[in-house]
């Protein structure tokens, strides 16, 4: 079995990890003879991200396709470089899975979104995710391709969780009541998208997030006690103090139900809530 990948970054990697044991033959697209060297160390067979031909001649015996590069102001990189090798190689892979936002809904103070909310994003990332959300769920059925969404919302892990920013002394807690944000390890969003390409459905849309929503504030001071430190102390939530960023980021409070992705794909997170997550990403050095 073999896997494209277009954007191979956090996510790609952790899906790569778990589908190489199992005999998968991983192969992704670079920009930089750097990221190729790497991919290549890592047993990944790295393919320019703008050449068609050699992704043309790459899909032509693949199997499924990830999707995890972001959308900038001309849509999804992929669209114009996938669609036109497809094309050339008459591939018909069995899965093809986009990564998302949980951005695109937007603001709900709080409130519970599904897959079937409104979408409202609020800022210029979010729609865009949407824009290109709209435009793989209409290659697929234009094309005749299985063609799946995963709507992501913080995504943590070893080199990547409030430890290393507690380490950097860049951890803040941001105090704003009422305040929530749902997170997924990125060992399960690759079980999540595993289970996906096992049980592919055309025009599939999944939240991959973990069970328990929950403040900045509380991951953090969590996070410290684990390393035995002082938790940093609270500050008010200035937005117009924020890096860009870190505004759009603050803006949006929501709770991400993950039912839709447990009933069809029968996928559950080994890490139901930030606190195993974190005391697994510890106990692994990280």
């Amino acid at each position: 079995m073999r896997l494209f990948i277009y954007g191979y970054g956090f996510a790609a990697q952790a899906l790569t990890r778990r589908l190489q044991p199992q005999g998968w033959n991983i192969s992704a697209t670079y920009r930089t003879a750097d990221a190729a060297q790497a991919m290549t160390a890592q047993g990944v067979d790295p393919v320019a991200a703008d050449d068609i031909a050699g992704v043309a001649e790459h899909l032509a015996r693949t199997q499924a396709i990830l999707i995890a590069a972001p959308p900038g102001p001309e849509g999804c990189p992929a669209l114009q470089v996938l669609v036109p090798a497809l094309a050339r190689a008459e591939a018909f892979p069995d899965w093809i899975g986009y990564l998302s936002t949980t951005g695109v809904y937007g603001d709900r103070k709080g409130g519970w979104v599904f897959e079937d909310s409104r979408l409202a994003a609020q800022s210029t990332e979010g729609a865009r995710r949407v824009g290109a959300e709209r435009d793989w769920l209409e290659v697929g059925r234009g094309m005749g391709l299985t063609v799946t969404v995963h709507r992501l919302p913080g995504i943590y892990g070893p080199g990547r969780s409030a430890f290393d920013r507690l380490r950097e002394g860049k951890a803040r807690r941001i105090a704003a009541p009422g305040q929530v944000f749902s997170r997924i390890h990125v060992d399960d969003l690759a079980a999540g998208l595993d289970a996906s390409m096992a049980r592919p459905r055309a025009g599939g849309v999944y939240n991959l997030c973990d069970d328990e929503p929950a403040s900045n504030s509380d991951v953090v001071a969590h996070a410290a006690r684990l390393l035995g430190l002082a938790p940093p102390p609270e500050e008010p939530l200035d937005l117009e103090a924020m890096t860009p960023q870190a505004r759009r980021f603050y803006a949006e409070s929501k709770r991400v139900a993950n039912a839709r992705a447990k009933a069809e794909l029968g996928w559950r997170p080994v890490y139901p809530t930030y606190r195993e997550g974190l005391a697994a990403i510890l106990a692994a050095g990280g």
